[in-house]
């Protein structure tokens, strides 16, 4: 198999995950998004093993990322459901957060053009914990129309991998066929 054919399109498509994968990583740590958190951490770790699947002719490897990619796939449309509130979902609930802290998207407050303002406690009230109710003015794009983004990006990438990952999987197992005949 040469190197220009689906085994280095799908280098290119697990190296551009990760990247994509890296970054949507960071802003889910920003906002304390629990359940993206982990759902990025396997998504990292299985689109390595289908890079050295791929790098190593290792189908089983490459297996493995298929059968992962058609999963994350599901999780991102269930995101973008839950952004857009489809089915029920809302995007205020602590669902991502694991019920675990009032944690919300980091977009929420500091998406593009996004003004933040602190309104402070009233005067006397005292509580261990001093947060501030925040309103966020002047946004661009609306928080949750860029985890759409994001997810949509995601879901692009992982179909076009699921796609090439067959392709390698199915040449590399025809290859090996090819050779036990001889």
């Amino acid at each position: 198999m040469g190197c220009c054919s689906g085994r280095c399109t799908l280098i290119f498509i697990c190296t551009l995950q990760l990247v994509l994968a890296l970054e949507r990583q960071v802003f889910d740590f920003l906002g304390y998004q629990w359940a993206p958190i982990l759902a990025n951490f396997f998504h990292i770790i299985i689109v390595i093993l289908g890079l050295f699947g791929t790098i190593q002719y290792r189908p089983r490897y490459i297996v493995v990322y298929t059968v992962w990619a058609a999963i994350w796939v599901a999780w991102n449309v269930f995101i973008i459901c839950f952004y857009l509130e489809v089915g029920g979902l809302s995007k205020d609930s602590d669902l991502l957060t694991f019920n675990i802290s009032a944690h919300h998207s980091w977009w929420s407050e500091h998406g593009p053009g996004c003004v933040r303002r602190e309104m402070p406690q009233a005067p006397g009230v005292h509580t261990t914990e001093s947060h501030s109710y925040i309103t966020v003015m002047g946004c661009f794009v609306d928080y949750q129309y860029i985890e759409v983004m994001h997810s949509g990006a995601q879901i692009l990438v992982a179909l076009l991998g699921f796609v090439y990952a067959c392709y390698v999987v199915s040449a590399i197992t025809e290859e090996e066929d090819s050779c036990l005949r001889k």
